[in-house]
């Protein structure tokens, strides 16, 4: 039972049968994937390679211990975009990113101690990210869908032993 539920969790769990007008939407929930985890693997990516500018702005915004949350914050983005992108543990790489988003958007974007157009603008990355959330739950409710490497592990888990 327990096995069941993580497999659940992991891979999804498809019950309709396909129909052929389902394979076009198919691809497009790749893309849509694919559009939607670009950003944290060119965030992450972006970390790495300007690790001081990073660390400052960090430092900046009051974060402690940035020699380690840097690194982690940099590995969540880049694994959990991956994740979600290919479709590999596509809802616990969406988990993550969700759980990532939650501190960086308060920490980050706070525009409600903000004036001017520098609220404005903040307000407008806060609210980027609730929708960037919003995707991310929708692949955490519903997984990878077909196009996925889930899907080919869900089929492998579903084939009964051989012998």
């Amino acid at each position: 039972m327990a096995r069941t539920l993580i497999q659940s969790f992991l891979y999804g769990r498809e019950h309709a049968p396909v129909r052929s007008t389902e394979v076009p939407w198919a691809r497009l929930v790749l893309v849509g994937r694919t559009l939607l985890a670009t950003i944290f693997i060119i965030s992450g990516i972006a970390k790495l390679m300007d690790w001081p500018s990073t660390a400052a702005y960090m430092e900046a915004a009051g974060l402690p211990m940035v020699d380690l949350l840097l690194p982690i914050a940099a590995a969540v983005e880049i694994l959990g975009g991956l994740s979600v992108m290919t479709g590999t543990f596509a809802r616990a790489g969406a988990l993550a990113l969700v759980v990532f988003l939650i501190p960086t958007s308060l920490v980050f974007h706070d525009f409600w101690n903000l004036e001017g157009m520098e609220r404005t603008t903040q307000m407008a990355a806060f609210m980027k990210n609730v929708s960037i959330a919003g995707g991310l739950l929708v692949v955490l409710g519903y997984g990878a869908g077909k196009v996925s490497v889930d899907r080919k592990l869900q089929k492998r888990f579903d084939q009964p032993p051989a012998g």
